[in-house]
């Protein structure tokens, strides 16, 4: 029954999204978007995750008509939630929504990481750097396994582990030295 539970975890439902297998980000990567995009306000959900949060901006309001037509305004003033239109509001409400599924599908070892974010394209962003690592760690791990592997030789009547022990502690013994009897 534990796997049964498990399968139905991982593979989320139409009330909770699916969550993350950290051995297989690029599959629950694929999953939470599509579940995203089958939530109503999906493709705002998906802006707020590719894109980052809506941005409110500022407004003045007008004081008074002048003459000639011309209007008086007052001072500029950071916009809230009423000033908005009803796209705007779709929009900053997918900001919400889209930071709640994506917090929902995280196990709490990686929530416990991010949780000190609150936009759904910064946690997104994060939880990729931490399961995928960005393209300079993939390039260097890269060039460290092809230096590894060009570095590689094996002595006549050697085994592996009598070339892979000693070497690697001599490389090591510097720091080692002072451990060893």
């Amino acid at each position: 029954m534990a796997n049964l539970s498990e399968d139905i975890q991982c593979a989320g439902s139409d009330t909770r999204p699916p969550m993350l297998d950290k051995t297989d980000f690029a599959s629950w990567q694929q999953r939470i978007r599509l579940y995203c995009r089958g939530k109503e306000n999906g493709v705002n959900i998906l802006k707020s995750i590719d894109e980052g949060p809506f941005q409110m901006g500022t407004t003045r309001v007008i004081v008074a008509e002048g003459t000639e037509g011309s209007l008086n305004l007052g001072p500029e003033r950071p916009r809230v939630y009423s000033d908005l239109s009803q796209d705007e509001k779709d929009r900053y409400n997918a900001d919400i929504r889209a930071t709640n599924i994506i917090l929902q599908g995280l196990p709490k070892d990686i929530y416990s990481l991010i949780n000190h974010y609150t936009d759904a394209k910064d946690i997104w962003d994060n939880v990729k750097m931490l399961l995928e690592g960005s393209e300079l760690t993939k390039e260097d791990r890269e060039s460290q396994l092809y230096d590894d592997f060009e570095h590689f030789r094996q002595n006549k009547g050697e085994t592996i582990h009598d070339y892979y022990v000693p070497r690697k502690l001599s490389q090591e013994l510097p720091y080692y030295a002072g451990f060893l009897p």
